[in-house]
């Protein structure tokens, strides 16, 4: 761990309700701040392998590099794309399979992230659960603009189609519109979840975070939690959530935050009394200011008294 910010994470991967076969894949490295969702699509041939491949190649690659994270990760998912479509060209079998996925990078106080497809990466701070990728999809991009409702793309006919993957063709590091790179702030306080779209198809941003505003500690526990959250709501996809929670980050309803919003309101009650001359602390402590002001004027008085009247003599 880095910059003096502490993280846990925690990771759940479920094939779905529907599905018999779980084409997610995760890597968690917490000692270099390192997380990966990979998603295999759904469709295509060997989707498994493709994202077994991403995720084992993109490990290898940052275990190699001292690079900076702006470097090595566009450099990483490119090896990646390429071993896919090598094998894939090799292997009839493996023909035409191919990936998404959302890599981040925790780097001192701030998180590099390396995305392509419509797997997601979410920012949860200050009580607001913001989504920092963008889905390249037809109707992400429509998401995005504003031309739909997140509730209406949840639903669309075409909510699965991508226009980036990994593996379907050659790449190199430095392809425009291939990895979309991003970069972040990461206090403390705040937290962050990547996932595969099976989770997102099924829970709005206001429904992951009132997961996630259940936090006490224990980041294994929303990881489960989003993912059976998804399960009950149908589980038509394969679902997977890593959970990131900053050193200093609690769910607004955990039970230590309610523990602490007690704490206080009692502490501010009591400053409340004692400053409301109502109560009887407060008419006590009203009576003793007066009557020691009372007594502060009757012996200035004396005193002055004394003085005039040696002065006379």
């Amino acid at each position: 761990m880095s910059g003096g910010i502490n993280w846990r994470s925690g990771a759940v991967s479920d094939p779905g309700r529907m599905r018999s076969e779980n084409q997610d894949r995760f890597f968690v490295d917490d000692s270099r701040g390192i997380f990966l969702v990979a998603d295999g699509l759904g469709g295509h041939a060997a989707g498994a392998k493709a994202a077994e491949i991403a995720v084992e190649v993109i490990r290898g690659e940052l275990d190699t590099t001292e690079s900076k994270a702006n470097f090595s990760i566009p450099h990483a998912i490119a090896a990646a794309n390429n071993r896919i479509y090598e094998l894939a060209a090799q292997n009839e079998e493996c023909r035409g399979m191919a990936c998404v996925l959302t890599l981040a990078m925790i780097e001192g106080d701030r998180v590099v992230v390396g995305h392509v497809g419509d797997s997601r990466l979410y920012l949860i701070w200050n009580g607001a659960v913001r989504k920092l990728t963008s889905d390249h999809s037809p109707v992400g991009e429509r998401e995005d603009r504003g031309e739909l409702t997140e509730s209406e793309a949840m639903l669309h006919p075409r909510r699965h189609e991508v226009f980036r993957d990994v593996g379907t063709r050659p790449r190199s590091a430095g392809d425009e519109e291939f990895v979309e790179m991003k970069e972040f702030l990461f206090k403390p306080d705040a937290a962050m979840l990547l996932c595969s779209d099976g989770l997102t198809d099924l829970l709005t941003s206001a429904e992951i975070g009132d997961v996630i505003d259940r936090y006490d500690g224990d980041p294994s526990q929303i990881a489960h939690d989003l993912v059976s959250a998804a399960n009950l709501s149908g589980g038509k996809d394969n679902i997977t959530a890593v959970f990131v929670a900053g050193g200093d980050f609690l769910g607004a309803d955990s039970p230590s935050m309610i523990e602490a919003r007690k704490r206080h309101s009692i502490t501010r009650a009591r400053e409340s009394s004692a400053g409301n001359t109502d109560s009887p602390h407060g008419f006590f402590a009203r009576v003793g200011k007066a009557l020691s002001s009372r007594v502060a004027f009757l012996i200035y008085g004396f005193a002055i008294g004394v003085a005039l009247a040696l002065a006379w003599r």
